[in-house]
């Protein structure tokens, strides 16, 4: 009897430790610690519904994502805009910038001890002293003569000589909007949130970048802001670059690998 309940004992031991060995590599997956709030910065010709779709996916696996408005106004306000909303948030952060939405990231997270990983989609991450405009590249669609490119509209209260910059439709269409299919890419070209002149030649301040860990989705066959430049400036700021076969709005296209690279970084930072 004394034999018979040590062996059921030793069978319980065998299989409490399958169990356990089964579990502990999931636990280490997972690191301990407070999940970061994600913060989804939009760009220029867009606004936070740009990124509904991996907003979806990353509250559907577990985080808290913000999506505040980028104003598009002038680069120094525009970041300093997202800054203070950052301010309002307490614990780790994730930030990330689509577009003109990287260069506000890089100026609104310098100096803030919560943003713990920069994620920069299809986007312009400018050392200080530079203007995004330049950065897109020697081939974007954009560097071309801009009354080909734009629409000019004034706004009221606009400094000498500055306007809103909205995207011709063949432009947007062709472009901007290049890898989605073309009736996706008509509708929204009705609903482009303008970019000021000014905000696009705005100088960059001291970028953020260069104290915070950064990834970078590289899309492809990107027309507005090309292959080209996009590896430069992600070389340059030491990011982890993940390349996607896709165009400037691959965070719409393409929302499952460009969520993938947020959820590594975060994983990253806890």
């Amino acid at each position: 009897m004394h034999h018979r309940r040590l062996r059921v004992l030793a069978a319980v031991i065998a299989v409490l430790a399958t169990v356990l060995a089964a579990v502990t590599p999931a636990a280490a997956s997972h690191p301990r610690g407070p999940k970061p709030t994600v913060v989804l910065v939009h760009g220029a010709w867009a606004d936070g519904s740009s990124w509904a779709k991996v907003t979806s996916r990353l509250i559907d696996d577990g985080y808290t994502v913000r999506v505040p408005p980028n104003p598009l106004r002038n680069l120094s306000t525009d970041s300093a805009t997202i800054r203070d909303f950052l301010g309002t948030l307490s614990g780790p952060i994730v930030l990330v910038g689509h577009s003109y939405g990287g260069a506000v990231i890089t100026n609104a997270a310098t100096g803030n001890r919560n943003v713990k990983a920069l994620v920069y989609v299809d986007a312009f991450a400018p050392k200080e002293g530079e203007a995004v405009f330049p950065l897109a590249g020697a081939d974007s669609a954009l560097a071309v003569d801009p009354a080909t490119v734009f629409d000019f509209v004034p706004y009221p209260g606009a400094p000498a000589g500055d306007v809103d910059l909205y995207l011709k439709h063949d432009t947007f269409v062709k472009s901007f909007a290049s890898g989605l299919p073309r009736s996706q890419a008509e509708k929204l070209y009705p609903s482009q949130r303008p970019l000021t002149l000014s905000a696009g030649s705005g100088l960059s301040g001291p970028p953020a970048w260069a104290t915070i860990r950064s990834w970078y989705v590289l899309g492809t066959k990107d027309l507005i802001i090309t292959p080209t430049a996009q590896n430069f400036m992600a070389t340059r700021a030491h990011s982890t670059i993940t390349r996607i076969h896709a165009g400037h709005l691959g965070l719409i296209s393409d929302p499952r690998p460009v969520t993938k690279v947020i959820e590594t970084a975060i994983r990253a930072t806890r």
